[in-house]
């Protein structure tokens, strides 16, 4: 994993590394709420049921002592109940799931495994089939979610969420032969996945929304890092050899053209202008 302070591959700035930019003035309502999280409880939190032959858990170890800078994450994964309920949406023996503290969306999640291996690049920790295959597993608990919670955000705004509503509610006509409206999949629209060039020394997998609004939406490679194949989704791999994915750096996603992740219109390098088009295309999204 990189231990510079700072580099030219990096997809958050040198401030978000240290854990002093400026969070997010409403941070409280940011991320998975309470209340989704509730809701989902019983299935989120359930533990598989150990055999007796399953070798014991080993301790959480982490090679940093105060977990400054790029080690930061492994705070949660070393201590998860030390932090607010705001902050971590869940744990258990393998996995710790936050809400990240610079989201670059209205719900910007992070998975984060507690083995070994999360000291790894992820191209190399993903070498492991068990340990790759119990990262996708978790990843599709939180992908469910975080759809869940926007699903309660923006479901009223939905004319998909609205139609099923409307049936289920009695308030329409529906022929009981017909099949109900299936209503919107919030959970097919996530964008989900790793950086190919981790900013933070500890594996994480992001799951977020893919409006890309927030405070914290400051700067190109923060777009780009999650608008381009510098994301790639867990379920891509194991990668091939030849991946072009695997060399960012040489492929220039960070400074590529910025594109709207909806309508495909190319601002260039006018970040701006993208913001401001980002507000409208929220709006439209929302609506869907």
């Amino acid at each position: 994993m990189t231990s510079a302070d700072s580099d030219t591959e990096d997809a958050i700035t040198k401030e978000e590394i240290a854990g002093t930019a400026p969070t997010p003035a409403n941070a409280a309502d940011a991320g998975v709420s309470q209340g989704t999280k509730r809701n989902a409880f019983s299935e989120l939190m359930s533990r598989k049921v150990k055999t007796a032959k399953e070798e014991p858990k080993r301790p959480h170890h982490h090679p940093a002592k105060s977990f400054d800078r790029r080690d930061g994450l492994g705070a949660y994964t070393h201590d998860p109940a030390a932090f607010p309920a705001s902050r971590v949406i869940y744990y258990n023996d393998d996995f710790v799931a936050i809400n990240d503290m610079y989201p670059k969306s209205t719900v910007h999640t992070l998975l984060l495994p507690r083995s070994p291996r999360s000291r790894m690049h992820p191209f190399d920790a993903f070498e492991d089939p068990s340990f790759l295959a119990s990262v996708q597993a978790e990843t599709l608990k939180l992908k469910r979610l975080v759809a869940k919670e926007l699903q309660r955000r923006y479901g009223r705004f939905s004319a998909l969420d609205k139609e099923r509503e409307a049936v289920l509610n009695g308030e329409v006509e529906w022929e009981d032969k017909d099949e109900l409206p299936k209503g919107r999949d919030w959970e097919r629209e996530l964008l989900v996945g790793i950086h190919a060039h981790p900013s933070m020394n500890d594996l994480h997998v992001h799951v977020l929304a893919p409006d890309m609004v927030s405070e914290c939406m400051r700067h190109r490679k923060h777009y780009n890092s999650f608008n381009t194949p510098f994301l790639i989704d867990v379920a891509d791999f194991p990668l091939a050899k030849d991946d072009v994915r695997r060399h960012p750096g040489r492929a220039g996603y960070l400074n590529a053209d910025l594109k709207c992740w909806r309508c495909g219109k190319n601002f260039g390098a006018s970040f701006k202008q993208l913001k401001e088009h980002l507000a409208v295309e929220f709006e439209e999204w929302k609506r869907i």
